[in-house]
């Protein structure tokens, strides 16, 4: 399966493209530096693809890049952090508690 993940500012969302089609996407509002995760989304048709967690880590690894403050409002988002550690910096410090992190 080809996969890409790209960020769309218009949309405000960054999209997960499976062999030419729109698999999912997750949602955000970008302000001052800090993105907030708000709703991802799968297609049924991709799921069970480990397609949400490449999402997920390519949004992350593009705030990381551009030095944003990551705030995981999105469960699947929050899910995803806790279970991969190494991302929970991305998250300030003070607010890790509010997100279970």
């Amino acid at each position: 399966m080809d996969v890409e993940v790209t960020d769309n500012p218009d949309k405000a969302r960054f999209e997960i493209v499976a062999d030419g089609e729109l698999a999912g996407f997750t949602q955000y509002h970008l302000r001052d530096g800090v993105i907030a995760f708000t709703h991802t989304q799968t297609d049924d048709r991709f799921r069970g693809h480990g397609l949400g967690s490449r999402l997920v880590r390519a949004s992350l690894d593009d705030a990381r890049a551009r030095h944003l403050v990551v705030l995981p409002y999105c469960p699947f988002v929050r899910s995803w952090i806790t279970e991969h550690n190494e991302y929970a910096d991305l998250v300030p410090a003070g607010r890790r508690e509010q997100f279970g992190l």
